[in-house]
């Protein structure tokens, strides 16, 4: 495995990309609506004392982060971490988030047309070439926040830097209402002090095997060879050399792959009531967001299957601005075209849920050279 991996890294930091990552966007669409809830403890799910203790956080406010809850965790926990006083519990309006991400998106369009939506509530823009024709980016940053604020009544952070990678981290660096640069000259002291979960796409079981081997930092990481990297982690040791350096080519992009992942299950017996049907689309959400996660992708498009005890099939899609990837958000969708669409009077022998138009997170747009 050698030759290949002596080749010095090219920087290219001629690119100026903004990461736009909303502050807590949910939980703060919910107060902005609700005024009276600014200093409770919002959790935005189904609140499990009414659905015999079902649901998932689908995200916090920060007064609730500071308790320990957080997305992706069983909405009974929080019931456990949040004194009662404080605690709100707020189910997800997903058609509002979406009316209010589009006004984001609008803003977006006065600097550039050259956007990759992530979620509804973070998105990377190029502004390299911009409609402003501005060469100041701190000054086309400073301004989003300012008319995101005005038009929404809503903060973000942002992360201003040469590439995806560092513009993403940035933009997490100093939340809420955070404004963070990383200029070439500072990118090498900037990753250093990060902690290795931090990294993108290093998850809970990497960081234990990273941990491991004394990585807790990007100074450790920079001990660590190419080579043993990719021999540990495949693709995914090879970004991780490169994001240490402060390197990544993936350009803001649009492009996707047609492809789709999907899970569905039978049932020996039908099913006849809602509480089922929300337990069954729970557990398959969460099979696909596991899916997504090990091909590294995120789709925007949909598809909820339904077949009744008659064989009966019906699928419904719902396309959407933006990615999803998450075990709550895919629920959340599933759930709406349930609602919308579901019908128990035959009951229900088959649900599925697929994802499709998915795209590749920016880590797996890398080809790997087989020289080995």
């Amino acid at each position: 495995m050698a030759g290949w991996l002596e080749i010095p890294l090219q920087y290219h930091v001629q690119r100026r990309i903004i990461h736009v990552d909303m502050d807590a966007f949910y939980a703060s669409v919910e107060i902005h609506d609700q005024p009276h809830l600014r200093d409770k403890a919002v959790v935005v799910a189904p609140d499990p004392r009414q659905t015999h203790g079902h649901g998932v956080v689908t995200t916090a406010n920060y007064v609730a982060r500071k308790y320990g809850v957080h997305s992706a965790m069983p909405a009974a926990q929080a019931l456990k971490l949040i004194p009662a006083n404080e605690l709100v519990f707020v189910p997800p309006r997903f058609n509002r988030y979406r009316e209010v991400s589009g006004q984001v998106h609008q803003l977006f369009h006065e600097l550039t047309d050259v956007i990759e939506p992530i979620s509804l509530d973070e998105a990377f823009l190029d502004v390299t070439v911009n409609k402003w024709q501005e060469p100041n980016t701190i000054k086309m940053a400073s301004w989003l926040q300012q008319q995101i604020l005005i038009k929404t009544g809503l903060t973000c952070s942002v992360g201003i830097s040469y590439n995806k990678f560092l513009a993403k981290v940035a933009s997490d660096h100093n939340k809420p209402m955070g404004r963070t640069i990383v200029r070439p000259e500072m990118a090498q002291a900037f990753l250093s002090g990060l902690s290795i979960a931090k990294f993108f796409g290093v998850g809970k079981k990497m960081q234990a095997s990273l941990h491991e081997l004394g990585i807790f930092t990007g100074a450790d990481l920079l001990k660590i060879s190419q080579d043993e990297l990719i021999r540990r982690y495949k693709k995914m040791g090879y970004v991780l050399y490169r994001h240490a350096r402060g390197v990544d080519d993936s350009p803001v992009s649009e492009q996707r792959d047609r492809k789709s992942i999907g899970k569905e299950t039978t049932f020996n017996q039908t099913i006849t009531t809602n509480e089922r049907v929300w337990r069954e689309l729970t557990e398959l959400s969460a099979s696909v967001a596991q899916a997504l996660a090990k091909k590294q992708v995120h789709g925007k498009v949909l598809v909820l299957k339904m077949r009744d005890r008659d064989f009966k099939t019906t699928t419904k899609r719902h396309s959407l601005d933006s990615y999803l990837a998450t075990a709550p958000e895919i629920f959340a969708e599933a759930w709406q075209l349930w609602q919308k669409y579901g019908q128990l009077d035959d009951g229900i022998r088959l649900l599925g849920i697929t994802l499709t138009d998915l795209y590749p997170l920016d880590y797996e747009n890398i080809t790997l050279p087989l020289l080995f």
